[in-house]
């Protein structure tokens, strides 16, 4: 039987609400609205999911709930974009399938990888001074999955490497960006990350440790880390997610912008923008970690640490 829908949208009709919790947890109600909005928009439905539940935190109520109305809404105001940001890249992206094997891993240039993450990465943006690698397929050599490695900043972060771990802040390397696209074979990103530990432990002497940050907030849960061995050795406490104009931004693209992250200066000094926050509580991120050598512990639950912003 088919599900009637709503007219004009081409998408099921939308009444009541979800949690954003029912969201990141593929609620079926979410993936028949997802699976809808990726099919009209022609669209791969899990960067649709990412940018989508990304977004939803601004709408949210403070308890956590989301009008059907306005998640629909959402999906396609985010779909939109999504096709628009892949027409500026096409000509970086492979169109075949390959074999896991018959990638080939290299080093990417800086400037193809920029173009990717600043589109089609759900911050919207590459993070200066990394190294960039990839899983290219074996005729145009086109990324397939690609990520950044850049020098840990996260202070708070590093503190703890060096308190628990006795592993100084200087000699961990954060996998700050990565991207899949759908063409992309099963393990491709865990073993990128294996890829990349073995030229980091060849090239960069000095590293100890790979970190990531893991957000379950959009449906990440670490899967790919662990399969290349990382471990969960902290975590972080959430903050609200910001906005710019309806437009998800981190305090770093804040401060870049405008010169500074504080809500309410920005207000005053830019009547002009729409300045928000999300109000409902968030997940926590994950802190991953891989030994550049040797094997990594795994960090029993009741030592890993909860570290506050």
């Amino acid at each position: 039987m088919s599900v009637p829908q709503s007219p004009g949208t081409g998408l099921p009709p939308a009444s009541g609400r979800l949690s954003l919790d029912d969201c990141r947890r593929h609620a079926p109600e979410f993936e028949a609205l997802l699976a809808a909005a990726a099919r009209r928009y022609d669209v791969p439905d899990r960067a649709l999911m990412v940018r989508t539940l990304l977004h939803l935190p601004r709408l949210a109520r403070s308890n956590g709930m989301v009008g059907k109305s306005q998640l629909t809404a959402e999906l396609q105001r985010n779909a939109e974009r999504l096709r628009s940001d892949q027409q500026q890249v096409q000509g970086l992206v492979s169109k075949n399938e390959f074999a896991l094997s018959d990638l080939r891993f290299v080093r990417f240039g800086n400037a193809e990888a920029d173009q990717i993450f600043s589109r089609l990465h759900y911050l919207r943006s590459a993070r200066a001074g990394s190294l960039n690698f990839a899983l290219v397929d074996p005729v145009h050599h086109l990324p397939v999955t690609l990520c950044s490695v850049t020098p840990l900043e996260w202070i708070r972060v590093g503190r703890q490497l060096e308190l628990q771990f006795g592993v100084p802040m200087e000699a961990a390397w954060d996998v700050s960006r990565v991207y899949s696209f759908d063409v992309a074979p099963v393990n491709a990103i865990s073993y990128l990350l294996a890829r990349v530990r073995q030229t980091v432990r060849r090239e960069l002497p000095s590293a100890q440790v790979l970190t990531t940050a893991v957000d379950p907030n959009l449906g990440f849960v670490g899967s790919s880390y662990r399969a290349a061995n990382w471990q969960q050795w902290m975590s972080i406490q959430a903050r609200p997610y910001l906005y710019v104009d309806g437009l998800y931004a981190t305090p770093r693209q804040l401060r870049t912008r405008f010169g500074g992250a504080n809500l309410a200066a920005l207000r005053a000094s830019n009547p002009r923008g729409r300045f928000e926050q999300s109000r409902a509580s968030l997940v926590d991120s994950l802190i991953f970690c891989c030994r550049v050598r040797g094997e990594t512990e795994a960090v029993p639950e009741a030592d890993q640490r909860r570290l506050r912003r």
